[in-house]
């Protein structure tokens, strides 16, 4: 199977490249070359994929998903898509949504409509729990409404109803997933774990949104690419995914272990005004992929926190620029 991953030099694309190309995955997903398709913006880079870059198996494409004749182009000779690539960041979607609009939803058509025109075995397109909303108490399960309050979480939205009208429309298999926050290795520095880390690690103070009182899951990365691997294998069509890590924190729980893992104290904490249309709490409910396909988190919080705290202090050279 011959698989296409959009955005796959990126935060999660590059760790799910280096999962498809583990043996372990020869098998399993029957996974017989990978075609990452990355746009190299500031969040794309080269170096997250040096680790399988002599691999025989892997092909880099330096282009834009939104270019229908490319993708037109890359989309015959695949069996398979695994879609990443996104504008992620809230905050900048708030200060500018055009961008996240073109990339998020109509880059995502583009892709849709390829897939159709060459039967693509399998689509699975990768969101975020954003899309649910706030929710105060309990979890989302995958039958609820999207209610998204941000400009990104609106056009994951609108990109995840448009994936799943190509399979009610055309029969295209699309399994959507929808994760909770992700953190590890190679994290850009403009989300928070990687910013409040790199900054700590370099003297600086750290901004905390409001109360801090925001609570968030947190799922580790490669854990979130098991879970995708375990989709494309064995998901179903039409279907939806809850991805979760199983540790709720708030912002300032959060703020607490990373001061402590980076030898900080809270003088180093800046309480900066909240956030526009900041979501309180974030939750999924994951059962349906815990007991579908056998998807359990093995990545503890305090485990991953310290080894990614680790890595950045080890790695300056990979994130200073």
């Amino acid at each position: 199977m011959r698989t296409l991953v959009t955005g796959g030099a990126g935060f999660i694309g590059s760790h799910l490249v280096r999962a498809l190309l583990a043996p372990e995955h020869r098998d399993g997903a029957g996974v017989s070359g990978v075609t990452v398709l990355d746009a190299f913006t500031y969040a794309g880079d080269e170096r997250n994929l040096r680790a399988v870059r002599d691999d025989a198996r892997l092909d880099v494409v330096h282009g834009d998903i939104r270019d229908a004749s490319l993708v037109d182009t890359l989309m015959a000779r695949h069996d398979a898509v695994l879609h990443l690539a996104a504008e992620s960041h809230v905050d900048r979607s708030i200060a500018a949504g055009g961008e996240f609009v073109s990339t998020n939803v109509l880059g995502t058509q583009t892709l849709l409509e390829a897939a159709v025109r060459h039967g693509v075995d399998r689509f699975v397109h990768v969101s975020t729990d954003e899309v649910y909303g706030s929710v105060a108490e309990g979890s989302w399960t995958e039958d609820a409404p999207p209610d998204p309050n941000s400009p990104y979480s609106a056009s994951k939205a609108g990109s995840d109803l448009l994936a799943l009208a190509y399979h009610r429309t055309h029969g295209l298999d699309v399994r959507v997933t929808r994760c909770s926050n992700n953190y590890g290795p190679r994290q850009h520095p403009e989300k928070v774990v990687p910013l409040f880390t790199t900054r700590l690690l370099d003297g600086l103070t750290v901004p905390l949104y409001g109360d801090g009182r925001n609570v968030r899951d947190w799922l580790h990365v490669e854990d979130h690419c098991r879970a995708l691997c375990l989709v494309l294998e064995k998901g179903l069509a039409g279907r939806t995914y809850n991805i979760g890590g199983g540790t709720e924190l708030t912002n300032r729980e959060l703020t607490e272990r990373l001061l402590a893992a980076c030898g900080a104290t809270w003088e180093r904490v800046e309480h900066v005004p909240d956030r526009k249309g900041h979501d309180l709490r974030y939750s999924v409910d994951w059962s349906r992929i815990r007991d579908e396909l056998g998807y359990r988190p093995l990545r503890s919080v305090d485990d991953g926190l310290d080894e990614t705290v680790a890595w950045y202090r080890n790695h300056r050279e990979e994130w200073s620029r």
